[in-house]
C-alpha cells in the first residue's frame, strides 16, 4: 500500500503507531484468507467515530476466556477496549461493580439498540429455571435471552459457551447449555469454541463483523472457517514422526522427550478442527501450544470429543471434511474439503532401529585392496593398449617407405 492511501487515518491508534495498527489489520485480514487490501478497510471501520460497543455477558466459566483475551499483544487489551471496541459491561473488567454495573450494561443496551456486540461467556443452567448461576439477583439465563435480541451479533467465546463445556459434561446437573441452545433457531450465534479459545481468533471476528457489517464465513457448527477449517493433525510440527511410525508411548519416554507424536498417549489431533499449531498462544515463540510443549490434545473446540473422551483414549483415524462437490447427496459436507478416511500405514518403521556396527578394519582393508588391485590391473591393461598402438603404427610407416 502506498502511504497516500492511509493518511487520512490517524497517526495513533492509542498508543499504537499507525504503521504498526495497519500491519495487524493486513495480518488479520490474511489470516481469515481475504485479500491484503481488506486490512486497510478495517482500519479505516476502527477508525470510525464510534467504537463498537461490546456486552459481555458471564455464565458458568471459570473466566479462562477472558485471561486468554488479557494475554494477546498484538492489540493489547487495553488498546483493544479503550480504542477499537467499548466495553460498556464486563463483570471482570468493568470498572464499577455491583448496581452501577448493571445500571451501565442498562444504559448501553438502550442507546445501542441494534449496534452492539453480545459476547458470551461460559455455560447457561438451565435446570430449576436458571438459579444455579444468578447476576446481579436474576438467573443469566434470563438476563441473555432479554439482551439478544437488541444485539447487532451475538458471539459464544469458549467451548463452554459455544456446546456447553466442563459444566455440561456428564452428569449435567445443572442442565448446561450452551447460548445457541437457549436463544434457538431464531438467532445466530458465532462459535469460537477452545478451552481457552485463541485470542486471535475472537479479535478477527470482531474485527470482520465491524468491517463489513455481516457475519464471516461459518461451518456446520457456526464456527469460524478461517479459524476452524483444518484439523489440528493437518498442520501438526509431530505429524513427521506419526507418518513414520514414532510415538511417544508414556510421558518422559525416549519418543516424548525426543518430540514424537502423541498419538498414542491420547492426543485428539486427528479428530478436532482448530488452528492451535499455526496461530499459537502468548506470543512467546515455537511450539507454544499444548502437542508443542508435549501435552496431547484433548479436543476442547468439538462437543464429541473433550469432557466425553477418555483422556488416554486414542482418537479415530477415520474422519471425513467434506465438500458438497465430491460427496454424495446426504453426505456429511465442510466447504473447501474433501472426504478424506485417515488410516495409518499396512507398515511402520520400527521405533527402535537396530543400528549396525559398521565395516570391521579387515572388511575396510580387503575392500582396499581390491580397489587397488582392480585400479593396477587397468593401469597395465592401458599401457598394453597404449604399446600396441604404437607398434601398429610404426609398422605401417615402414610399409609405406
Amino acid at each position: 500500500m502506498k502511504d497516500q492511501e492511509f493518511e487520512h487515518l490517524p497517526s495513533h491508534f492509542g498508543m499504537v503507531s499507525r504503521r504498526d495498527f495497519l500491519k495487524f489489520c493486513t495480518i488479520a485480514a490474511a489470516t481469515m484468507g481475504l485479500p491484503m487490501s481488506m486490512g486497510l478497510r478495517m482500519a479505516e471501520a476502527v477508525a470510525a467515530a464510534k467504537r463498537p460497543p461490546v456486552i459481555w455477558l458471564s455464565g458458568q466459566e471459570c473466566t479462562g476466556c477472558t485471561e486468554t483475551l488479557l494475554r494477546s499483544t498484538h492489540p493489547t487489551v487495553e488498546h483493544l477496549i479503550l480504542n477499537l471496541i467499548s466495553v460498556d459491561y464486563h463483570e471482570t473488567l468493568s470498572v464499577p461493580s455491583g448496581h452501577l454495573a448493571e445500571e451501565a450494561k442498562k444504559a448501553s443496551i438502550k442507546e445501542n439498540k441494534g449496534k452492539f456486540i453480545l459476547v458470551t461467556e461460559g455455560a447457561i443452567p438451565t435446570k430449576d429455571g436458571g438459579i444455579y448461576c444468578l447476576v446481579g439477583g436474576r438467573p443469566v439465563l434470563e438476563i441473555v435471552r432479554e439482551t439478544a435480541p437488541y444485539a447487532a451479533a451475538i458471539v459464544a467465546i469458549g467451548s463452554c459457551a459455544a456446546w456447553g463445556g466442563i459444566p455440561a459434561a456428564a452428569p449435567n446437573p445443572t442442565g448446561a447449555v450452551s447460548t445457541q441452545e437457549v436463544l434457538g433457531d431464531k438467532f445466530k450465534v458465532i462459535n469460537i469454541p477452545g478451552c481457552p479459545p485463541n485470542p486471535y481468533n475472537f479479535l478477527s471476528t470482531v474485527l470482520y463483523l465491524v468491517t463489513f457489517k455481516k457475519l464471516p464465513e461459518l461451518d456446520e457448527k457456526n464456527r469460524p472457517l478461517f479459524a476452524y477449517r483444518r484439523l489440528i493433525h493437518e498442520g501438526c510440527e509431530r505429524r513427521p514422526h506419526f507418518d513414520a511410525g514414532r510415538f511417544a508411548l508414556e510421558f518422559d519416554d525416549e519418543g516424548h522427550r525426543r518430540g514424537w507424536c502423541l498419538y498414542k498417549l491420547g492426543c485428539k489431533g486427528p479428530v478436532t478442527y482448530n488452528n492451535c499449531p499455526a496461530v499459537l498462544f502468548g506470543d512467546v515463540g515455537a511450539r507454544s501450544w499444548p502437542v508443542g510443549t508435549g501435552c496431547p490434545c484433548f479436543g476442547c473446540s468439538e462437543k464429541e470429543v473433550a469432557f466425553t473422551e477418555p483422556i488416554p483414549a486414542m482418537a479415530s483415524l477415520k474422519f471425513v471434511e467434506p465438500s458438497p462437490a465430491l460427496v454424495g447427496e446426504g453426505a456429511e459436507s465442510r466447504p473447501g474439503g474433501r472426504v478424506l478416511r485417515l488410516t495409518p500405514p499396512k507398515t511402520f518403521a520400527p521405533i527402535e532401529a537396530p543400528r549396525g556396527a559398521g565395516p570391521s578394519a579387515a572388511t575396510v582393508g580387503v575392500l582396499a585392496g581390491l580397489a587397488g588391485a582392480a585400479l593396477g590391473a587397468g593401469a597395465v591393461a592401458a599401457s598394453r593398449l597404449g604399446k600396441g598402438k604404437e607398434t601398429e603404427t610404426a609398422a605401417e610407416t615402414k610399409k609405406e617407405d
